[in-house]
């Protein structure tokens, strides 16, 4: 009985020693959703020298709809419609755009220090492939060393020359500086993206500039309009004052509608030379030297080629940036886990070393071979543990950051068909405001001629004029300023380049 329970005691103490070291293994290869089955696959790929990094998938997609919520009329594009790869904003059917946009890749300085970072993330992709390759070092020394002997009165000369070199290699069995490589070309894909974004956004930033101070060159071409209107108005109330046929506060309206609109034009002048100087930065050119000539009106509202939702996220170069950054951090774990097995360095050396001296000369040559150094962290604190956590986080980080940057989109689309739907239906209650109150100014004027009204019901209708047609200025703006936006939320005809 007592060997029963002994042998049974042994037997359990092995079943433990066995489930940690199965534990172990676990924390290392499998997050909470992993099964055994899938710790012993993981395992024979690290013995196998295969990629311990887990195996990629694009983060998942809830299903998308057949068409945007805020469609309304719009249709999906056909292809003969589609929006360029290059020169999108060429749908906004404006010369004077187009010549603006194709000064922004050579002269935008925010767009060169992209390029820069872009570049950077190259030259780290090669920096990381370079640990595939031997590395091989030269050393070479001289060494004179002259001696005086009393005795005789001669001298003892001792020169020592040497060179030598080393050769040394890390093959890649855990796939560690594979996924070194694999996470550096993911990051430098991602900044690709991030340039294309960037220049994105400056194309739509200088769009949204041009058509907002286009606005108020038409604001103010009504404004010098409504001012030589209220200069006749002020002559022809002060003749009729002079007249007896109108009274002292005739004229002070009539005077204090000119003087308001005067200084509504000059306000407008100002903001109209704010947008020209965010223009002339955009394009790189000093604001100083750089002017717009004006233009007396609106250009109409061009209809915008829209996606299908199945294709947004295929043409938004930020969600194809945060893509390849869910990728990155995925080959981040495969380097984590390699940290868990002996790091083997493979490396010889060899030389020449000369001494010449009064005495004797002498050369001899070494070289050595070696194995290899073979290095195992035994116990360093949970170091290790806490670096492959932190790389899982990082994973789940960039996995919900992809998921928010896919919804952005999304709604931005959805935001741009929605303000440009109903600034269309504005637009067209709008138009039948602006003719009212035009007809209503008139018949204001001509029964103030006819002294059948006092000039308050004059400047109550010049005053609704102005307002209505300044609203239709606005509603047109705003409508060429979502058309831009909408472009660029559909990822302005950017392809992918993989």
């Amino acid at each position: 009985m007592g060997m029963t329970v002994e042998a049974e005691r042994q037997g359990q103490s092995a079943r433990h020693q066995k489930y940690k070291k199965r534990l172990w293994f676990a924390r290392i290869f499998m997050p909470a959703d992993l099964t055994g089955r899938g710790v012993v696959i993981m395992l024979l790929s690290a013995l196998s020298g295969c990629n311990l990094a887990p195996h990629y998938q694009k983060p998942a997609q809830t299903a998308l709809p057949l068409t945007f919520k805020e469609s309304g009329l719009w249709t999906p594009t056909r292809p003969e419609m589609a929006i360029p790869s290059s020169d999108w904003w060429a749908v906004m059917q404006d010369e004077q755009l187009n010549g603006l946009e194709a000064r922004i890749d050579t002269g935008n300085p925010q767009l060169a220090a992209a390029i820069a970072r872009y570049d950077q993330a190259r030259a780290m992709v090669r920096r990381a492939r370079a640990e595939f390759f031997p590395q091989i070092n030269a050393t070479a020394s001289a060494e004179r060393e002259q001696t005086l002997f009393l005795q005789t009165g001669s001298y003892f000369d001792y020169r020592n020359y040497a060179a030598g070199g080393t050769v040394s290699w890390e093959p890649d069995l855990w796939g560690r500086i594979r996924n070194l490589v694999s996470a550096a070309r993911s990051g430098a894909q991602a900044s690709a993206d991030d340039l294309a974004a960037m220049r994105l956004s400056l194309q739509a930033e200088l769009g949204d500039d041009y058509f907002q101070l286009r606005g108020l060159d038409a604001r103010m071409e009504v404004l010098r309009q409504t001012v030589s209107s209220y200069e006749a108005a002020l002559q022809l109330t002060t003749n009729r004052f002079t007249g007896g046929a109108a009274s002292e506060l005739d004229v002070g309206r009539a005077r204090t509608q000119l003087a308001s609109t005067q200084s509504r034009l000059e306000q407008q002048a100002a903001d109209r030379a704010l947008l020209e100087h965010a223009i002339a930065v955009l394009i790189g050119e000093e604001p100083t030297l750089f002017s717009l000539p004006p233009v007396k009106s609106l250009a109409a509202v061009p209809v915008i080629p829209i996606t299908a939702p199945s294709l947004l996220l295929q043409r938004r170069p930020d969600v194809a940036a945060a893509e390849r950054r869910v990728a990155a951090a995925n080959a981040r774990i495969g380097v984590a886990r390699a940290a868990f097995f002996p790091n083997i360095t493979l490396g010889s050396s060899g030389g020449s070393e000369t001494t010449v001296s009064t005495l004797f000369s002498a050369g001899t040559g070494v070289w050595a071979l070696g194995p290899a150094l073979a290095t195992l962290a035994i116990f360093d604190g949970g170091r290790r543990f806490a670096d492959l956590a932190a790389m899982h986080a990082a994973y789940t980080e960039a996995a919900a950051n992809y998921r928010q940057v896919s919804l952005r989109a999304f709604r931005e689309v959805e935001d741009q068909l929605a303000l440009l739907n109903h600034l269309a239906d504005a637009s067209s209650r709008q138009n039948e405001a602006v003719t009212a109150a035009t007809r209503t100014n008139q018949l204001a004027s001509i029964q103030y001629r006819e002294g059948a009204v006092d000039y308050l019901q004059v400047v109550i209708a010049q005053t609704a004029e102005l307002q209505a047609r300044e609203d239709m200025i606005t509603l047109m703006t705003r409508r060429l300023v979502a058309g831009i936006d909408l472009v660029r939320a559909m990822g302005g005809g950017w392809q992918p380049n993989r």
